[in-house]
C-alpha cells in the first residue's frame, strides 16, 4: 500500500467520530430533514440524467 494513502483510509473509529460530530452540529431532529433533502436531490439528479439520455437517443434516430 502506498504510504501517502494511509491518512485517507477510513475505518470504524473514523466513521464513529464523523457520526458524533454530525450529531453535535445538527442535532438529532435536524438529521432526518437533511437526509430527506439529500434524497430529493439525488432523485432529481437521476431524473434529469435519464431525461438527458432519452433526449440524446431521440436525436440519434
Amino acid at each position: 500500500m502506498n504510504t501517502y494513502l494511509i491518512p485517507l483510509a477510513i475505518g470504524a473509529p473514523q466513521i464513529v467520530l464523523i457520526v458524533v460530530v454530525v450529531l453535535l452540529l445538527f442535532g438529532g431532529k435536524k438529521i432526518p430533514e437533511l437526509m430527506k433533502g439529500l434524497g430529493g436531490g439525488i432523485k432529481e439528479f437521476k431524473k434529469a440524467s435519464q431525461e438527458e439520455v432519452s433526449d440524446t437517443k431521440e436525436e440519434e434516430k
